[in-house]
């Protein structure tokens, strides 16, 4: 098996270090791609932590990976050496249940196995990006805009459809409303895609300290929900509500800026119960989550982006600042998105 350098966590405690991990030969429907960026999702925070259950340890985390085809398998038609490509947060799922069936993978009922972290179709733990190269099956890998940098586009691969997927689902266009809750990784790029899709974009944020950036992204209104008359003077306002925080959040008080028959999606950590429901069912209002989006749809994603220029908004870092990069991310200090050049794991 080929071994490629990476960049890895032995254990919940210990920092990231350079290891040198295994990858499957390339098989006949297989794509062999050399990795030029991937992005530090906070997802790869919790996964090495431990915060979600056990880890299979070493572990080289990173779902939000663009590069160039080095290699294909015999049966691969779709890609060639050369081609600009990404993967994201999946590398396989069933194919023949109801939910592959209709383009969304991520929800497969027999098992989607994520980019890392999981068991891979040949029996080993899947590795991700935080690498010099990656296999993964063809269904699973992205063609890239040339419109779009390698480097911007690589948060696409999770934080772009993770928002993506939502605002396209609950059909936001001219005409229509939207408050992003929270500007980091996620809300940055939810602003671009809704201002792109014809939304008037709303940003609320614990603070107003974003507000010149949140405005420059696309969106014609900041909002501080540290100030209670927000909640008031918003009342009734959105047709949807996206959240992208972490933290719990005040719910009864987030509802109530919905207007009839409006959604809220929580594309971060579920909010925590509340007596929101009544608020629900008066006005036939809809709270609901999103699990990034399949296959066909990270494509068209990566499509719309590359029509109308959206990128994230990177800080490019060396694979030796990717410990010092983690802590950043937990204090929030990151406009808005860490990505790793892996030419510096070479």
């Amino acid at each position: 098996m080929p071994s490629v350098n990476a960049f890895a966590a032995v254990s919940a405690t210990a920092p990231l270090q350079p290891i040198i991990i295994e990858r499957r030969e390339v098989g006949p429907r297989d794509v062999l791609i050399d990795i030029k960026y991937t992005g530090i999702c906070h997802s790869d925070i919790h996964e090495v932590r431990g915060d979600w259950g056990p880890c299979p340890y070493p572990l080289a985390p990173g779902h939000e990976i663009t590069g160039v085809v080095a290699a294909v398998g015999a049966e691969v038609t779709r890609f060639a050496a050369g081609d600009r490509v990404g993967a994201g947060c999946l590398v396989g799922s069933c194919g023949k249940c109801d939910a592959c069936l209709r383009g969304q993978e991520q929800y497969c009922s027999v098992k989607a196995i994520w980019t890392y972290g999981d068991t891979d179709v040949d029996g080993t733990v899947t590795q991700g990006g935080y690498a010099t190269q990656i296999v993964v099956t063809d269904r699973f890998v992205l063609h890239v805009p040339d419109a779009l940098p390698l480097d911007t586009a690589a948060p696409l691969l999770c934080a772009g459809i993770t928002t993506y997927a939502p605002l396209r689902r609950w059909g936001l266009g001219p005409g229509k409303k939207v408050a992003v809750v929270g500007l980091g990784g996620l809300g940055h790029i939810a602003v671009k895609i809704a201002h792109a899709l014809g939304a008037e974009v709303t940003v609320l944020s614990q603070t107003l300290s974003k507000k010149e950036a949140g405005l420059a992204l696309g969106a014609v209104d900041y909002r501080a929900t540290g100030d209670p008359a927000t909640f008031q003077e918003l009342a009734g306002a959105f047709d949807l509500i996206l959240s992208t925080v972490s933290a719990p959040l005040p719910m009864d008080s987030y509802l109530s800026m919905l207007t009839v028959g409006g959604v809220m999606v929580n594309v971060g950590a579920a909010p925590e119960e509340s007596g929101m429901h009544l608020r629900l069912l008066n006005r036939q209002r809809i709270l609901t989550g999103s699990l990034i989006g399949g296959i066909a749809e990270t494509q068209q994603m990566l499509d719309f982006c590359g029509e109308h220029g959206i990128g994230a908004e990177v800080e490019v870092i060396a694979a030796e600042q990717i410990n010092e990069a983690y802590e950043r991310v937990l204090a929030s200090d990151v406009r808005y998105r860490f990505v790793i050049d892996v030419a510096t794991l070479a």
